[in-house]
C-alpha cells in the first residue's frame, strides 16, 4: 500500500475531531441540506443522498479525510441540485435547450475513454465540459465568479495531488480541461472509489438511473443556456452499465465504445482505486479492492451487452484500442468520420499535444495477483465481452 503523504497525516490530525460526526450522519445531512437551500418537491433526490450519507458514515477504516470528503460530495451534488433548479425555475426555457446528437464515450475505465473523449474535444465544432464547469454548473457567469469557479476546481486536484502523488500518473486532471459527467451525475460509483460502503451497491444496482440522467441533462442545458450551441461530446465509463436510461434521456446519441482486454483494465484500474482510496481509507484491504471492482465491472458489463443488443448499429461506434494507444494519427481521423464529425488540419496539428504523455509522468504499474486476482477469474467474468471484442478487432 502507498505510504502516508505527510500533507495527509497532517490533514488527518486536523480533522479528527470532527470525525466523530459520523455517528450522527443524520444531523450532518441536515445541516449539508439547510446550507444548500430548500428542497420541496424534491424529496426523492434529498433522501437518496441521506442514504448514502448514511452508508458512508458506517464504511470500515475510513479516516477523517474520509469523512470530509464524504460530506464534501454530498454537500457539492445538494448545492448543485438546488442552483440547477433555482434557475430553471428562473429561465424556464432552460429545459427547452436542446441536447441535439450528442456523443457519450463509454466503456469499461482504462479502455482510452478519457483519451477518446480529449481528441473529440479538438474540434471548435464540439462542446466537452471542463471540470471546473461539472463542479460548479452555472449560466454565464461574471469574470469574477468565473475565476473563483475555476479556483474550485483547482483546489481539488491540488488536493488530489498532495494526497495521492501517484493518482496524476494514472489519471491526471485539470481544472479548465475536459472532464467526465461522473462529476455531476448524481449516483455514480465514485463513492466505492474512496471507501467499501458495505450497504451501498445493492441499492445502487436496484436504481432507476432515467431521474439521474434528466438531472444529467438539465446540467448541460444550463452550461448551453445563453452560449453557443455546439455538439456536446461527453464521457463517463460508468454510462457503461446505464445505456438504457442514457438513451430514454438522449434518444439521438451517438455511442463509442472503447474496447481493451479486460485483463489490462481491471488489473490498472483497481491500482487506480488504490491510488485513490488510500486518502480516504487506511489501511486499504487490497484483495476487497480486487473482489468489488471484478463483480462492480463485469456486472456494467453485462448490463451494458444487454443494452448493445436493441441499439440501432447507427447509433454506435466501436474504437479498439489500437485506435488510439497505437496510431492515433490514423485511428483519430477514423473515429471522427464514424461519428460524422469533420476532421481539419488544425485538429490534426493539436493532436500531438492531446496523446502526449503529460510532462513529469512515470509509467503507470500494475499487477493483477496484488489484488487476489487471476487472469482466469477475469477471462471468466468477462467471457461474453471478450467475445464481442474479438469481433470488433476482426472488423
Amino acid at each position: 500500500m502507498p505510504s502516508t503523504p505527510l500533507p495527509l497525516a497532517l490533514a488527518n490530525l486536523l480533522l479528527r475531531p470532527a470525525f466523530g460526526s459520523r455517528r450522527t450522519p443524520d444531523q450532518v445531512f441536515d445541516r449539508l441540506l439547510a446550507d444548500a437551500g430548500q428542497a420541496e418537491r424534491d424529496e426523492s433526490f434529498v433522501d437518496d443522498f441521506r442514504f448514502l450519507l448514511r452508508c458512508w458514515a458506517g464504511a470500515e477504516n475510513l479516516t477523517p479525510v474520509g469523512w470530509a470528503s464524504a460530506r464534501a460530495h454530498v454537500r457539492g451534488q445538494l448545492a448543485n441540485r438546488a442552483r440547477i433548479r433555482r434557475l430553471i425555475a428562473e429561465h424556464p426555457a432552460i429545459e427547452r435547450e436542446p441536447i441535439e446528437r450528442p456523443v457519450f464515450v463509454v466503456g469499461l475505465p482504462r479502455t482510452a475513454t478519457t483519451l477518446a473523449h480529449a481528441v473529440l474535444s479538438l474540434s471548435d465544432e464540439h462542446r466537452c465540459p471542463l471540470l471546473w464547469e461539472l463542479l460548479t454548473p452555472d449560466l454565464d457567469t461574471s469574470p469574477r465568479q468565473r475565476r473563483r469557479a475555476i479556483a474550485t476546481g483547482r483546489r481539488m486536484v491540488r488536493g488530489t495531488n498532495l494526497f495521492a502523488p501517484r493518482f496524476r500518473d494514472i489519471h491526471p486532471m485539470v481544472a479548465e480541461g475536459p472532464e467526465e459527467c461522473t462529476f455531476a451525475l448524481p449516483h455514480a460509483q465514485m463513492p466505492l472509489s474512496q471507501a467499501l460502503i458495505t450497504q451501498y451497491p445493492d441499492w445502487y444496482y436496484q436504481r432507476d438511473f432515467v431521474p439521474d440522467y434528466r438531472h444529467l441533462k438539465q446540467v448541460y442545458q444550463v452550461l448551453q443556456y445563453g452560449r453557443p450551441r455546439r455538439r456536446w461530446v461527453l464521457k463517463s465509463p460508468m454510462h457503461i452499465q446505464n445505456l438504457d436510461a442514457l438513451l430514454t434521456v438522449f434518444p439521438d446519441a451517438t455511442l463509442v465504445w472503447t474496447h481493451r482486454d479486460p485483463v489490462t483494465v481491471v488489473a490498472s484500474f483497481c491500482s487506480l482505486i488504490e491510488h485513490g482510496m488510500a486518502v480516504s481509507t487506511r489501511p486499504v484491504d487490497l484483495h476487497g479492492i480486487g473482489a468489488t471492482w471484478l463483480d462492480a465491472l463485469s456486472r456494467s458489463m453485462a448490463r451494458g451487452l444487454a443494452a448493445r443488443a436493441a441499439l440501432p448499429r447507427e447509433s454506435l461506434v466501436d474504437v479498439p484500442y489500437s485506435w488510439l494507444g497505437a496510431d492515433p494519427a490514423t485511428g483519430v481521423p477514423k473515429l471522427y468520420a464514424a461519428v460524422g464529425a469533420r476532421w481539419t488540419d488544425a485538429d490534426a496539428a493539436r493532436l500531438p499535444g492531446v496523446v502526449a504523455r503529460p510532462r513529469g509522468s512515470r509509467p503507470h504499474r500494475y499487477d493483477l495477483s496484488r489484488y487476489g486476482l487471476t487472469r482466469a477469474d477475469v477471462e471468466t467474468a468477462f467471457a461474453d465481452y471478450n467475445a464481442l471484442r474479438a469481433e470488433v478487432d476482426r472488423a
